[in-house]
């Protein structure tokens, strides 16, 4: 249906659709530092990129971080991973990308409202004797118009609804991610030490080596050992400085691993602080289907995949109501003038109706497909709770393994370590033989290492379990904390 209103003031009319498309141009295009934000998305999403709406970090803000040359404690690495690591920069742009997305869903539920206008102005040579000269014209026109849908049968509420969802999950994911930069930080700040404190143990072997070497050189010269003997303790010594060398590379190595972690490059180096080692508990059970469980419920990982089922069921009923009538109310104002002619100025408001009958099944396809998703967000859902669970278990075990390992290594410590001193004194006293002492040198710097490596890795096991549990934050690397 269409109504025509009144004429009226020509002026009037000319200088409400000025002021109008000047309004609007305000509002699009507001002379301010940062864009306006009518549906306040900015709230929807963590307020930097360690931050999280769910579950909050008590940590330092970005912007506070120590700089280079502090002696950054495992703290302070995991605040620089956490801030500086691309993997939390890129979770959290997509989650803010996708808040505007539900801005613009929201924005569905308003009307638009345009304008227009154009400036013309021509020539018109005359041609023979009937029409000598030249016109010149000015031709100008003005229109504004507006649209408001009024009903759609549910599909901007699940459009919306969508938009929400999706957010949902992408918020979720960031803090996944923000567990897996932790733990990764967490992983490489103990490696490093790691490395250092196995390098520091195959020095002491190199030494005793070259002390079995002088003994056994100073034993043949004096004829009470064999050329064997002190070839023997050479061999034995250059396998100790190869190890070492081999050794000193992986704590470079590692050393990058932790710059890189920490978003910077490789070649950085930074004063770190040791970590302050706890001894591993006599005991450590839990009840697994508990953890289990209780693991699933705190997944950011698995919720944000349910909200990604969520979000694909919205697409259905986007997909279903693409189908359906819509009722718009639609609006026009225009004047114009060709110079020539009388100027003419018109208004129009209207309701219209929009049915697609027949689109090629284009909608049949679009809900079968938006259908199937929802299957396939299914079981992706149910993969990964059944990752969980694997997960659980796995970091369980590795907590158990570690706690004896670390017990079962200082055994073997205490025993290596007597052993390597009684055959150390045996050869000096020209009783024992150079096989002996360098049999027993190679199982204590064996026994240096294995501890050395129980000690470090128990630490990463109750990190890996708290990651696994979905509870990975600094209270979770106290003293005595696994996952609780």
């Amino acid at each position: 249906m269409l109504f025509l209103f009144p004429d009226g003031s020509k002026g009037r009319r000319k200088a409400a659709i000025a002021i109008l498309a000047c309004m609007l141009a305000g509002w699009s295009f507001p002379a301010m530092p940062e864009p306006i934000d009518p549906f306040s998305t900015r709230g929807l999403t963590a307020s930097s990129v360690s931050d999280s709406v769910h579950r909050p970090l008590a940590m330092t803000p970005c912007g506070k971080v120590p700089v280079s040359g502090t002696r950054l404690t495992l703290t302070d690495v995991v605040e620089r991973a956490l801030c500086n690591n691309p993997q939390t920069r890129e979770a959290w742009a997509n989650a803010r990308v996708q808040a505007a997305q539900v801005g613009v869903s929201q924005s569905a539920y308003l009307p638009t409202i345009s304008v227009g206008a154009s400036q013309n102005r021509s020539r018109i040579e005359g041609g023979g004797s009937r029409a000598p000269g030249a016109t010149n014209l000015s031709q100008h026109s003005l229109n504004a118009s507006l649209n408001y849908l009024l009903y759609d049968f549910g599909g901007r509420a699940a459009a919306l609804d969508n938009a929400r969802q999706v957010l949902t999950a992408l918020n979720l994911t960031q803090d996944a991610t923000i567990q897996s930069v932790f733990l990764a930080a967490v992983q490489a700040y103990y490696q490093l030490f790691s490395t250092r404190a196995a390098v520091e143990s195959l020095e002491q072997a190199e030494k005793s080596a070259l002390e079995s070497v002088h003994a056994a050189t100073s034993r043949h010269k004096v004829g009470t050992g064999t050329l064997a003997d002190k070839l023997q303790a050479e061999t034995a010594h250059a396998q100790a400085t190869l190890l070492r060398i081999q050794a000193e590379g992986e704590a470079r190595n590692a050393r990058g691993a932790l710059a890189n972690v920490m978003g910077e490059d490789a070649n950085r180096d930074f004063v770190i602080a040791p970590p302050t080692l706890h001894m591993a508990g006599v005991q450590f059970e839990h009840d697994i289907a508990g953890l289990i469980e209780e693991a699933r419920n705190l997944r950011p990982d698995l919720a944000a995949a349910k909200a990604q089922v969520n979000a694909a069921k919205a697409s259905v009923e986007v997909a279903k109501a693409a189908g359906m009538p819509t009722i718009s109310l639609t609006s026009n104002v225009s004047e114009s003038n060709f110079g020539i002619f009388a100027p003419a100025s018109n208004a129009s408001v209207g309701v219209s109706v929009n049915f697609p009958l027949f689109t090629g099944f284009n909608n049949t396809y679009r809900i079968r497909a938006a259908e199937t998703q929802v299957e396939a967000r299914l079981a992706q859902s149910e993969k990964l709770s059944q990752q969980i669970a694997l997960d659980v278990w796995k970091a369980y075990q590795g907590v158990l393994t570690g706690t004896q390992a670390v017990k079962s290594s200082l055994t073997l410590l205490s025993g290596a370590t007597q052993s390597e001193r009684v055959a150390r004194g045996r050869y000096q006293a020209g009783v024992g033989n150079i096989l002996d002492l360098l049999l027993a040198q190679a199982s204590l710097a064996n026994a240096r290492m294995q501890n050395i490596q129980a000690i470090y890795n128990w630490h990463i096991a109750k990190a890996v379990l708290a990651q696994s549990m979905g509870m990975l934050d600094f209270p979770a690397q106290a003293p005595g904390k696994t996952s609780r």
